[in-house]
């Protein structure tokens, strides 16, 4: 652990300003889909006091946009597909963001030892902003953005790819980390989530890798860091921040890792946190 919880509140220089990710399903939004009022306002003051706030996210560009809208998040930065794809938001530009970097590999080997493995799995590739080329279609709510079905699996994989889905139901989770090992899947960087899950995206790649190149392009010093999230592909950049926050729904690994554990998302358990990071002495008119 790097800081205390109460370091947080220490008087900072009015020219230094804090890099804040924030994980957004189980963290600032509810199971049921959505923000507290709480939360949104919240988060505009943070913005507001010298804290770039960006949003690090396994969603695609296109399930990230609304919940950027949501929080009146127009102009910044944002990380999707755990960390493969980094956006800045500028409302001037089509769909209201420019992709500045994507990070891809090549997912034949992947998928064919899966589907060897597991033939009955639904397989998805990310189509960048747009949404998903899938064997088949994903129960509705699991995937954003279009579907497109494919004919052949191997049109999955002609192309490289930001991320791969892997979905087994049925699967207890446990299986997906036993797969993985047995069938050395060393080429890519995965995270296995609440269900039969499995998220793949380029080898070293993760939400704290684009967080950590925000970081360096915006000139702000690592101490000043600040994450939080609740699953497994939040790991890295709880290691990697400054100052880590966990829910109270995370996996016992991932508490385990973060400096801090926040109550639970329904009861907005991310408000005390966002709270010790509103500072009027700070306060920037945007």
């Amino acid at each position: 652990m790097n800081q205390a919880p109460d370091q947080l509140s220490r008087p900072l220089d009015n020219d230094t300003w804090r890099l804040i990710g924030l994980d957004i399903d189980g963290t600032l939004m509810h199971w049921g889909g959505d923000i507290s009022p709480a939360v949104v306002s919240a988060i505009e003051q943070v913005r507001m006091c010298r804290n770039h706030v960006i949003l690090a996210t396994g969603r695609n560009i296109v399930g990230t946009m609304p919940v950027a809208q949501t929080l009146g998040i127009r102009r910044g930065w944002a990380v999707c597909s755990n960390g493969a794809v980094t956006v800045r938001l500028n409302p001037a530009s089509p769909g209201g963001y420019d992709i500045v970097e994507t990070v891809t590999f090549n997912p034949r080997a992947a998928l064919e030892l899966i589907r060897e493995e597991m033939p009955d799995a639904f397989f998805a590739v990310e189509d960048l902003g747009v949404g998903f080329r899938v064997n088949r279609e994903f129960p509705m709510g699991e995937l954003e953005g279009r579907q497109r079905v494919v004919e052949d699996f191997d049109d999955l994989a002609h192309e490289e790819a930001t991320r791969v889905v892997i979905r087994a139901p049925g699967q207890d989770v446990s299986h997906f980390d036993d797969l993985v090992h047995r069938i050395g899947l060393n080429d890519v960087t995965y995270a296995v989530g609440y269900s039969a899950w499995l998220d793949l995206t380029p080898p070293g790649v993760s939400k704290a890798s684009a967080l950590e190149t925000l970081r360096r392009q915006l000139g702000v010093e690592l101490e000043h860091t600040v994450t939080a999230g609740d699953g497994n592909n939040d790991t890295e950049m709880l290691k990697w921040a400054g100052h880590s926050a966990a829910m109270a729904s995370a996996p016992e690994h991932v508490r385990t890792i973060a400096n801090e554990v926040l109550g639970s998302v329904e009861d907005d358990g991310i408000l005390p946190l966002l709270e010790r990071l509103i500072d009027p002495d700070r306060l920037v008119v945007r």
